[in-house]
């Protein structure tokens, strides 16, 4: 599961100094192969749970190599007219599945980070327009500020994208629940003590470490009353509304304003694919649209892929979407998501037996937060010790200021057997780290 080679041995073989006449691209491949090979972990394997990482179905694997060999800019109609119409009928397959409005803006981009930066400059747009204040045209500088609340465990990609738009890292934290929820209440009380103005309210779907959902219903209606753009953080989460035995988790979450999601998680394509999906689509398209003199005039119903996304060129990643999607059908992703569920309670189940084993969270999801011996030091030596065995790869994670075992469950491979597997292993490894 580990990588076999570590920095200096890769840096050993892989570095050399750039050849001056080019090289015979069969050898390249062939050393590429053979010197990278020790340097690769196991993530797309059936007992790696770290980092919410799934793996690829092959349909999707095969339909990004297609778009390699294609080698089409995936910006616009005018540039891969064929690619456009694939990513429009993906977008428009995603919405369903997700239950958001299908009048929806969606964009391809690169993960979670971008989704939401992207969707959030939709909000910002919105927001400051409804103040009366054009940002794409007079920028911030004498703008209204403009207010942002996150949850207390909000990801830090949501931070980030603030960040980057201006709006400054997190400017007020709402506190959360013991399982990471954003409080309704809390919400409320925040929003009644602030200023009036332009306000973004970020919740999530799926807390990265317990898998814990806000409550949307009434964060929905605290955002209606008191006009703030809601914007949830979905990158694995959102996905448990293809599944007719999760979705209730999702009540109210398609009273939003915007999404932001991963598809190289829960849908099981290679890496990179994140989707930003808003509704108000004007808002959406304002934030993101590129214009040139060279750029063909289009109507608003031709696909181009740089009206929804920061990118002007950009590879077309919405293709392994649409085959992802064609081999798993609508039933068999939600079987997916159900089975990676199911094995998660699997796992959580074996492990609280054992005493000095604790399962901090409600397995509600694919996540599962253990601790051992209620100690921080014992805990990252369970971590080491199964990294070492290499049966299963897990990650190490802090919740509320204590030391734990992050198990995210998202692979299409993975078995019951590789559950129970994975348990084993995991209580050896406890038992070896105790002494």
């Amino acid at each position: 599961m580990t990588a076999a080679a570590g920095l200096d041995e890769l840096r050993a073989v892989l570095a050399r100094p750039l050849p001056d006449e080019g090289e015979d691209p069969p050898g390249i491949i062939e050393s590429l192969a053979r010197d990278v090979d020790p340097g690769l972990v196991a993530s797309g394997g059936p007992r790696y749970f770290g980092f919410v990482t799934g793996g690829a179905v092959p349909a999707a694997v095969a339909a990004d190599w297609l778009v390699s060999a294609w080698d089409q800019n995936g910006g616009g109609f005018v540039a891969s007219p064929a690619l456009s119409v694939v990513e429009e009928v993906a977008a428009g397959w995603v919405r369903g599945l997700l239950g958001v409005p299908a009048s929806s803006g969606v964009g391809f981009v690169t993960g979670g980070q971008m989704a939401n930066f992207t969707c959030l400059a939709a909000a910002r747009h919105a927001v400051l327009r409804d103040a009366g204040w054009d940002v794409e045209a007079h920028g911030l500088q004498g703008a209204p500020r403009v207010r942002v609340l996150a949850g207390e465990y909000a990801h830090v990609t949501v931070g980030v994208a603030c960040r980057l738009l201006g709006l400054g890292q997190l400017v007020d934290v709402v506190p959360a629940d013991e399982q990471g929820r954003m409080r309704a209440d809390a919400l409320r009380e925040a929003l009644a003590g602030g200023a009036d103005g332009p306000t973004i309210v970020c919740a999530q779907a799926g807390e990265i470490n317990t898998g814990a959902f806000d409550p949307f219903v009434d964060i929905a209606r605290i955002c209606r009353e008191h006009r703030a753009w809601l914007h949830v953080d979905g990158a694995f989460g959102l996905w448990a509304a293809a599944s007719p035995r999760r979705r209730a988790l999702l009540a109210g979450v398609e009273q939003a304003d915007s999404w932001a999601t991963d598809a190289h998680k829960w849908l099981n394509v290679p890496y990179d694919c994140g989707i930003a999906i808003v509704a108000d689509r004007s808002a959406h398209r304002a934030a993101m649209t590129s214009t040139s003199p060279y750029v063909p005039a289009h109507a608003d119903d031709v696909p181009y892929g740089f009206d929804w996304t920061p990118e002007f060129s950009r590879r077309a990643r919405g293709v392994t979407v649409y085959a992802a999607l064609r081999q798993l059908g609508r039933h068999g992703l939600a079987d997916l998501v159900d089975r990676c569920c199911d094995h998660a309670r699997l796992i959580a189940g074996r492990l609280a037996a054992v005493p000095g084993i604790a399962v901090l969270n409600d397995v509600v999801l694919n996540q599962v937060l253990v601790r051992f011996g209620d100690d921080d030091a014992l805990t990252d030596r369970v971590i080491e010790q199964v990294q070492r065995d290499g049966v299963c790869w897990l990650a190490g994670s802090t919740f509320r200021g204590r030391r734990v075992v992050r198990i995210s469950v998202v692979g299409w491979q993975t078995t019951p057997a590789d559950a129970h597997r994975s348990a084993d292993a995991i209580i050896t490894a406890a038992r070896t780290a105790a002494g």
